[in-house]
Parts: C-alpha cells; structure tokens; sequence
C-alpha cells in the first residue's frame, strides 16, 4: 500500500488482510495492515479478513482508523475461506463502476484513509465453512499448546489448516487470489474511465 501510494498506483489486490487476532483483547496483537489501511489512501481489494482472526473486533478497530468498509455483490462480510461470516458491512457495492466512485470520491475529498473493498471467494471455489472452522480451532489449540505467539502464529495456523483440510484451504486461497485480480482489473479501468470523464468535463467548463 505504502509504495503504490508513492507512485500513484490507486488499487492494491491482495488474498487476504492481517486483523485483529483472536484472543487480541489480552495479547493486542494487531496487524499494522490495519493501521496502514488509515494512513494510506489506497482502495485495497480482497477476500475480506483471514478467518484465523477475530472478524467482528478487526472490523470495530478499522472503523476506529476510519477505514471505509465495502463488500462487493453482498451484505455480509466474507471471512477470506468462506463467503459468509456472521458479520454485516456499512456498504455494499454491486458493480465495478460503484467500486470506482467510492475510490474516486475518497480521493476528492482528501481523507487521507484507504478503503477496503471485501470480495467474497466465489460459490463454487468455496470449501466447507464448517470443516475450515473446526480446522481452525484445532489450530489455535496446537498453536496455544506449542506456545506460538506474535507474528510467528499466522503461518503455523495457515500451514495447520492447510495440513487438516487436506490441501483444500489452499485451493480455496489460490481460487480467491484470481477473483480478486479479476475484479481489481475491472475497478482499475472503470476509475480511469470516471478520471477520464470528468478531466474531459472541466476541460469543456473551462472553455
């Protein structure tokens, strides 16, 4: 985000964000993704927050950062594996065109804030929600038993799930990150096409 910024770039896809961790309310193990997601006014596109963290408390602390928050085609938040998590969203966006405005006005009015724009993982890339949530408390299980803390938990708990789900987290990590891209390519031309556009209509205001 950080350098996409220092070179113009508006759009920035990625699989899944960092969050608050579970159990964060005692560790405060936070991801800066969130913080730079405050600072940095870059619309970042991805599968929401990664299921192995605590989804409700990270959506409370990006709204601390004022972080707009947008899910594409659907009212609830998707938790990275899976297309649902329990969480509803502050606004949904239904079309590249509407990603594009959000993104647009964002920078017009100088907020100086990045937006987070949550795809969920498509139907049939989706793997069971109930076998990859089970996977995760297991997870978190070993990770508390083998004392695994800090910025060393999430790729156990990512590696872990992978080994209990059988490879099909990864299937469904690998399905999410085209999706993502496709749509962020289709953002990126509709907000060059609405730049465009209104260059052309100062230009005529001018004359």
């Amino acid at each position: 985000m950080f350098f996409a910024h220092k070179v113009g770039i508006p759009i920035f896809v990625t699989g899944g964000i960092g969050g608050v961790h579970r159990h964060g309310e005692q560790t405060m193990d936070i991801s800066s993704d969130l913080t730079e997601l405050g600072k940095t006014p870059v619309a970042v596109i991805s599968a929401g927050v990664k299921s192995i963290l605590d989804i409700p408390r990270t959506l409370e602390y990006l709204e601390t950062q004022g972080v707009t928050v947008a899910a594409y085609r659907t009212n609830e938040f998707p938790a990275f594996f899976t297309e649902i998590s329990g969480c509803q969203v502050p606004c949904r966006v239904d079309s590249p065109e509407e990603c594009a405005k959000i993104i647009h006005a964002n920078k017009n009015l100088d907020l100086g804030s990045g937006i987070l724009i949550a795809v969920p993982i498509p139907t049939q890339d989706a793997a069971s929600g109930n076998i990859i949530e089970s996977a995760i408390q297991k997870a978190l299980e070993d990770a508390e038993e083998k004392k695994i803390i800090g910025n060393a938990i999430t790729p156990f708990m990512l590696e872990r799930v992978k080994e209990l789900t059988g490879g099909s987290s990864l299937e469904a990590n690998i399905a999410l990150v085209k999706n993502n891209a496709r749509l962020g390519a289709e953002v990126a031309v509709a907000l060059s096409n609405l730049q465009h556009k209104e260059k052309n209509r100062m230009r005529r205001s001018a004359l």
